[in-house]
């Protein structure tokens, strides 16, 4: 569901996050973030009229400003609804989300962090969250969207947000197939990693030795190994679920490493085939990168 028509989503937008802590405002923000929203967190809201006056004048370069505001900034809350009536008479597609939920959920989300509630001052989480419903409820029948995220995980909220304000994003996902050497060290940023020590080293063939997995001569001695061909198929056969699953969870971005000895021969050649199968695959943006390549 999107909550903008058409003339609406033609001009800049402005969307005030805000609502009762720990009901998810930062992730709301994240979501927003990563779908392409330019994300502003608990600014005065006495800049938003200079904000709104940016993004009037630089339409193309910040065609969508999120702006996150909490308890945090109470003591200028009073000055809130002003700044929101000019926006909403103003030429840009303003709306305000307010984020809640039960108190139980978010008590337990409170005991879950090991983090006190910006006005619990050392008493009990729920008193403090019954002052921020008592600061926050004007705000709140100001809203033009209300998520009551009870019952919801940070997977669960991404979704509803992307849903929400930015249904029509191509949802696709980015994979870094990476060749690496053991002997550098395994890379710490991989989901998953293979080893391609199974294969007969390149490097003990003299003519192959200074060559690399991206030319042919070596391209040809990995790929003519026993075992190699099996295990790129099904190799790829066991990234697809992985793939598909990532997507589902909202996590678009990853890193599939291949690892050799000195991550010259054998995990060049492997991982440039593995990046060529995977751009096969729908929506997905392959990015290959060799790290140790050229380092002995």
């Amino acid at each position: 569901m999107s909550l903008l028509n058409a003339d609406e989503a033609s001009k800049p937008q402005i969307l005030v996050i805000t609502g009762i802590s720990g009901a998810g405002r930062s992730t709301a923000a994240n979501t927003l973030e990563d779908e392409g929203w330019y994300v502003v967190d608990n600014i005065p809201p006495q800049m938003l009229e200079s904000l709104a006056e940016l993004v009037k004048k630089s339409p193309e370069t910040m065609p969508k400003l999120a702006v996150g505001i909490d308890v945090r900034a109470r003591r200028l809350l009073s000055d809130l609804p002003a700044a929101i009536n000019k926006l909403r008479a103003s030429d840009v597609n303003f709306s305000m989300l307010f984020l809640d939920a039960s108190d139980k959920d978010i008590i337990a989300r409170y005991e879950a962090q090991r983090r006190p509630h910006p006005l619990q001052q050392g008493g009990m989480v729920a008193d403090a969250i019954a002052r921020e419903r008592e600061i926050f409820s004007e705000l709140r029948d100001a809203a033009d969207y209300v998520i009551d995220t009870s019952g919801y995980n940070v997977h669960q909220l991404a979704k509803k947000i992307r849903e929400t304000y930015a249904p029509d994003n191509e949802r696709l996902m980015r994979i870094t197939v990476m060749s690496f050497g053991f002997k550098y060290g395994t890379p710490t940023d991989a989901h998953y990693m293979a080893d391609m020590r199974f294969i007969p080293n390149p490097h003990w063939v003299p003519d192959l030795r200074p060559h690399t997995g991206k030319d042919a001569p070596v391209r040809d001695y990995v790929f003519g190994q026993a075992g190699t061909e099996e295990f790129i198929e099904n190799y790829i056969r066991a990234l697809r679920p992985v793939i598909e699953g990532y997507r589902r969870e909202g996590k678009l971005y990853a890193t599939f490493a291949i690892g050799c000895t000195g991550g010259k021969h054998r995990s060049v050649a492997v991982s440039e085939e593995i990046a060529r199968r995977l751009e096969q695959l729908d929506d997905v943006i392959i990015n290959i990168r060799h790290r140790d390549m050229g380092r002995e």
